[in-house]
C-alpha cells in the first residue's frame, strides 16, 4: 500500500551533481529514464531540449505537449509521468538544485507563471546542442577528479540550463522589464510560500519573513498577480493535497497533518471550498495512482 509518492533522488542513477544524455531510439529502448517510473517526483531539475518527435506527459494534473523543436523544464518534486514517447530526438539533463546557479532557479521557482514547453528556432537548437554536446564530452572520471575539471564541467553546464533560463525570462519580457520593486516582492513572495506552505499559512506571515507589512504585501501581490496573497499560500496546499490524495493512499486526516492541519474537517472544507468538491470526490475521480 502506498503512503508516499515516489520520490527519484540523482544519486540513484548518477555519482555526481547531474547527468546528461543524448535521447534517440537506442537510448530511449535501453534506459528510459521517465517511462519506467510512473507516477513520481524527482528531487532534482530536469532540462530537456528536443530538435524532434512527440512527447505528452501528465505533470501536476495537466497535460504538458510538445512536438518538434523545444525546450521544457522539469521543477523539483513536481508529480509527472510519461505518456507518449514518439521519435523522439534531443538532450536530457538532470541536475541537482545546488548546481543549477540562482540566477537560473529564480527563473524558474519564481516564476507568475506556470512552466510550459517554448518552441525555439533553429539557431537555439544548434547553440545548445553544441553545449551540450562538449559538457557530454566531458562527463568523465578524469575530468570530475580535479579542480580545473570540476570548473569546466560547472562553467559548461552553467552555459546550457543559462540558454533555458534565457529563453523562458524572454517569454516573460514584457511582464519583467523594468523588474520593478513590487516585481520582485512578488516574485520573492512566491519562493517563499512554495518553501513554507506546510508550515506557513497566512499573509501576515509571509509579511514578516519579507520585512514588509501585511498591507502592502496584500496591495503588491494583488496588483503584480491580479489575486490575494492567500489565494497563492492555497494554492500550494491544494496542488500537494491533490497529488496525495490522487498518487498516495493516505486518509484524508492523515493528509491533512501532512498539509500542517491539525483539524481535519477544517482541511476537508477548505479542499471543498478550493477545489469546488469533497477531498473523497476529488479521490474517486483520479485513481491513477492506486
Amino acid at each position: 500500500m502506498k503512503h508516499t509518492i515516489p520520490t527519484y533522488d540523482l544519486s540513484d542513477i548518477s555519482e555526481h551533481h547531474f547527468l546528461i544524455k543524448r535521447m534517440d531510439k537506442h537510448y530511449l529502448h535501453s534506459e528510459n529514464l521517465l517511462f519506467d517510473k510512473g507516477i513520481h517526483r524527482d528531487s532534482h531539475y530536469i532540462f530537456t531540449c528536443m530538435e524532434s518527435g512527440h512527447v505528452k506527459m501528465m505533470v501536476d494534473f495537466k497535460i504538458i505537449e510538445s512536438q518538434d523543436t523545444s525546450i521544457f523544464c522539469m521543477l523539483p518534486n513536481q508529480v509527472h509521468q510519461g505518456l507518449l514517447m514518439k521519435d523522439v530526438n534531443g538532450w536530457f539533463v538532470a541536475v541537482k538544485a545546488d548546481w543549477v546557479p540562482d540566477t537560473v532557479r529564480a527563473v524558474f521557482e519564481e516564476s507568475l507563471e506556470e512552466v510550459k514547453p517554448i518552441i525555439i528556432d533553429k539557431n537555439w537548437i544548434e547553440k545548445i546542442n553544441a553545449s551540450a554536446a562538449m559538457l557530454e564530452a566531458s562527463f568523465t572520471e578524469e575530468t570530475f577528479t580535479s579542480k580545473e575539471g570540476l570548473l569546466i564541467i560547472q562553467s559548461l553546464l552553467n552555459a546550457f540550463v543559462g540558454m533555458f533560463a534565457f529563453i523562458y525570462s524572454r517569454e516573460t519580457a514584457s511582464e519583467a522589464s523594468g523588474e520593478n520593486r513590487s516585481l520582485q516582492l512578488a516574485r520573492a513572495f512566491r519562493i517563499r510560500v512554495r518553501e513554507n506552505f506546510k508550515t506557513t499559512k497566512s499573509p501576515s506571515e509571509y509579511a514578516e519573513l519579507l520585512n514588509i507589512s501585511r498591507g502592502y504585501l496584500t496591495e503588491v501581490i494583488r496588483e503584480v498577480t491580479g489575486k490575494p496573497a492567500q489565494y497563492w499560500i492555497h494554492q500550494e496546499i491544494i496542488i500537494e493535497a491533490k497529488r496525495l490524495l490522487a498518487f498516495t493512499h493516505l486518509t484524508v486526516k492523515e493528509i491533512a497533518y501532512e498539509l500542517g492541519y491539525n483539524d481535519h474537517t477544517y482541511f476537508s472544507r477548505l479542499f471543498s471550498k478550493l477545489a469546488g468538491q469533497p477531498p473523497s470526490e476529488f479521490r474517486d475521480k483520479n485513481k491513477n495512482g492506486k
